[in-house]
């Protein structure tokens, strides 16, 4: 199946980013963008290039300035912040860099907090939370404290609850930002299997070497896309 026969899961169109100053600040200017299920995707830039304010409006944290954001064809453009936060809940998944984890709750726990507010009850949750450790790698951990973990153990159980809610697209900031190289080569492997089982990935990061070892590359430079490896 081509790109083009893949069904779209994120779009955004002439999306443009500014902040009040004299004269105004424009982090973003016209971006164009579009995601198809089942790719895997870097958007890389140096600091300032505008990545993490796109990461926020990908990610429905953030409205546009102007353009407008669609999520598995629906403009969120009229979206309610309730709205907004309940898409965010069930059709976008989040990785962090710094895996924000809940101290006092085991890693099953942890993991079954990405279905909390979708009104779905307790023994269903632990039960999907119990099969996606398995899938990352964690299945003899579920009883552990985060404390008790290694660095790449937790964004295991970060990716984990990601994709509790079978989220139409993972948003993955700096992934491995915080682990050592062969921990981050772990977890990046960790991707690539995930993305080849169907999730649809985007990985935002400032390195270049990460972004190359992914198949599509968007960079980003003073707010505007650069380059799309894709189109090239």
């Amino acid at each position: 199946m081509t790109q083009e026969e893949h069904p779209v899961v994120m779009e955004l169109t002439e999306v443009g980013k500014s902040y009040p100053g004299n004269p105004p600040v424009e982090a973003l200017r016209g971006i164009n963008l579009v995601v198809h299920r089942g790719e895997l995707l870097a958007l890389v830039g140096t600091s300032g290039s505008g990545k993490s304010t796109m990461l926020n409006i990908m990610g429905a944290l953030d409205r546009p300035t102007s353009g407008k954001l669609c999520v598995d064809g629906q403009d969120l453009s009229n979206f309610s912040d309730r709205e907004l936060s309940t898409l965010r809940g069930s059709r976008i998944g989040f990785i962090f860099q710094q895996f924000h984890l809940i101290a006092g709750l085991s890693v099953l726990e942890n993991v079954s907090t990405g279905l909390l507010y979708q009104g779905i009850n307790r023994s269903l949750r632990m039960e999907k939370a119990t099969q996606l450790l398995s899938r990352v790698g964690l299945g003899d951990r579920m009883t552990h404290l985060p404390h008790e973990l290694s660095g790449g153990q937790q964004q295991r159980v970060a990716i984990a609850r990601a994709l509790m809610g079978d989220p139409a697209i993972v948003l993955a900031d700096e992934p491995t930002g915080n682990l050592d190289s062969e921990t981050s080569e772990e977890i990046m492997d960790l991707i690539h299997q995930l993305n080849e089982g169907g999730s649809t990935i985007v990985v935002v990061t400032h390195d270049g070497e990460l972004a190359r070892s992914l198949p599509g590359v968007v960079t980003l430079l003073d707010g505007v896309v650069k380059s799309d490896s894709r189109t090239q």
